[in-house]
C-alpha cells in the first residue's frame, strides 16, 4: 500500500494516448527469464509508428530513438501498454514521447512505468523519400 501512496504523491500516471496493449509472452524473454528489452523497444516503436502515421496522415519511418530509460523488469504475463505523446511536429518529422507501463493481468492493480523514450519519425512517400507533414487544424 505504501508504494501506491508514493506513486500517487508524485503523480506518476500514464500521460498521452494509450496506443497499444499487448501481453508479454514466454517467447519474449531473455536468458534471465524477464522480457527482453528489445521486445519492449519494438512495442514502443510500433505504438510510436501508429501515432506518427496519424500525425503525418500517411506512412512514416523511424529515424531516431533517444533518451531510452529502462526502470523495471517486465514479467511474462504482464500487460504492456504503450502511451504516446506528440512533442514536436517539424516539416517532415514528428517527435513522440513513448512510455511503456505494465499491469499484471492475473492480479490487476496500479500501472507501473517500466520504460520511456523519445522516438522520431519522418513522413515518407511511396519511394521512401521524406515528404512534408501537412497539419490540418
Amino acid at each position: 500500500m505504501l508504494k501506491k501512496n508514493i506513486l500517487a504523491a508524485v503523480g506518476d500516471k500514464p500521460e498521452g494516448d494509450r496506443t497499444i496493449t499487448v501481453v508479454a509472452m514466454p517467447s519474449d524473454t531473455n536468458p534471465s527469464g524477464d522480457i527482453f528489452g528489445g521486445w519492449i523497444l519494438s512495442q514502443m516503436d510500433i505504438a510510436g509508428g501508429v501515432q506518427a502515421n496519424r500525425v503525418a496522415n500517411g506512412k512514416t519511418a523511424t529515424v531516431g530513438v533517444e533518451h531510452v530509460r529502462f526502470m523495471k523488469p517486465v514479467k511474462v504475463g504482464d500487460l504492456v501498454s504503450c502511451y504516446t505523446q506528440v512533442k514536436k511536429i517539424g516539416n517532415t518529422s514528428v517527435s513522440i514521447n513513448i512510455s511503456a507501463w505494465t499491469t499484471n493481468h492475473y492480479h490487476p492493480g496500479d500501472a507501473v512505468k517500466v520504460t520511456e523514450g523519445l522516438f522520431t519519425y519522418v513522413a515518407i512517400d511511396k519511394n521512401g523519400l521524406p515528404i512534408s507533414i501537412r497539419v490540418d487544424n
